[in-house]
């Protein structure tokens, strides 16, 4: 009974693996056109080489924490950077990323890998990088959850809330996403990237409320003013 008990932990766990989660979702889902590869967060390296391994690649970025890289992949550029405070690696990859995707054709498939991690990792801050950084620091120690955080840090990127499938466009995204959040909710994972944002204006107002966060109303312009100014 031990033995048999210990083997179904070990499937049990090996069916859980980042690079076993990639290879049963590209089985089930073949991909049309050429292939561009975007992996984030913190098990990245791992769904890259199964996906590489599954399906040519024909360009690709993935974005991972330091020291979380295991070696080269074929046809990729692999990135380290911070967490859970985003870094200059952060954002020079984010933009590697950007690069890769802007000028894709309706053909084309953006083979989005998600990992926990990624809200660090994959970053744009329409603030300067500072002041990101900054903001960050303030809500991981305010004591609000995951999910409060991420509605928060939505407001101030130009790749979170869907925003980076928007980049992508007129190409087509397929995002696997491993989820780190309970009830797995899409566009908070990694804050999204590639999802629509359920959160509003409002509730991000009340958590800088409740949090007692009001620096981040009024010490500076809002990022959409930031941008409007560009």
């Amino acid at each position: 009974l031990r033995s048999t008990a210990s083997a179904i932990i070990d499937a049990a766990l090996q069916s859980a693996q980042p690079d076993e989660a990639v290879r049963r979702a590209l089985d089930a889902h073949p991909l049309r056109g050429d292939v561009y590869l975007v992996a984030i967060g913190k098990a990245a390296w791992q769904m890259a080489r199964a996906a590489v391994g599954c399906l040519p690649v024909k360009d690709g970025v993935v974005i991972t924490k330091y020291g979380h890289a295991a070696g080269d992949l074929p046809g990729v550029r692999i990135f380290e950077a911070a967490h859970p405070v985003p870094d200059a690696n952060s954002y020079r990859a984010t933009q590697a990323a950007i690069n890769l995707v802007a000028s894709l054709r309706a053909e084309d498939t953006v083979l989005f890998l998600v990992s926990g991690g990624g809200s660090a990792l994959f970053e744009k801050p329409l603030v300067p990088d500072e002041e990101m950084a900054d903001i960050t620091r303030q809500l991981l120690a305010c004591g609000a959850d995951i999910q409060e955080i991420n509605t928060l840090r939505k407001r101030f990127s130009g790749v979170k809330g869907g925003r980076f499938a928007q980049l992508c466009a007129p190409a087509h995204v397929v995002s696997i996403v491993l989820s780190d959040i309970l009830g797995d909710p899409l566009d908070m994972i990694a804050s999204g990237p590639a999802y629509p944002d359920s959160s509003t204006c409002a509730q991000a107002k009340e958590l800088v409320q409740k949090y007692h966060l009001p620096c981040l109303l009024y010490t500076s312009p809002s990022p959409r003013d930031r941008q409007k100014s560009r």
